[in-house]
């Protein structure tokens, strides 16, 4: 199990060519109180930078992109019930998707946790 980040502050929890994909706590805060999330239907296939989802606050809607090549497995569709969720745990019971990774060469392109932190601070 491997974590990765993006520079639009997504997480990505790998294990195998499966991953497990959410925005980071400090995309959350940056939101403010998430109010609606849309997700995307499972077996939809996308390539990296595709417009994934949206996550609407109080604030802003902002879209969720692709970080890699992928196939979604599992959407978590409580989020789309209590959205408020994102605020509670954004990296944890808050996950959006479950994927499939298409290429895994891809996750070099990824930030490690020392690089998301330093993107952040």
């Amino acid at each position: 199990m491997t974590i990765y980040y993006t520079e639009e502050h997504e997480w990505l929890d790998v294990e195998g060519d499966v991953a497990t994909l959410g925005i980071t706590k400090h995309a959350a805060e940056a939101l403010g109180e998430v109010v609606f999330v849309e997700l995307q239907e499972v077996g939809e296939t996308f390539d990296k930078d595709d417009e994934i989802g949206v996550v609407e606050s109080v604030k802003a809607a902002s879209e969720l992109y692709a970080p890699l090549a992928m196939e979604i497995v599992e959407a978590n569709g409580a989020l789309e019930d209590e959205p408020g969720m994102v605020n509670e745990d954004p990296e944890g019971n808050a996950w959006f998707y479950k994927i499939k990774i298409a290429d895994p060469a891809e996750l070099a392109n990824l930030l490690d946790v020392n690089a998301y932190k330093a993107l952040i601070d």
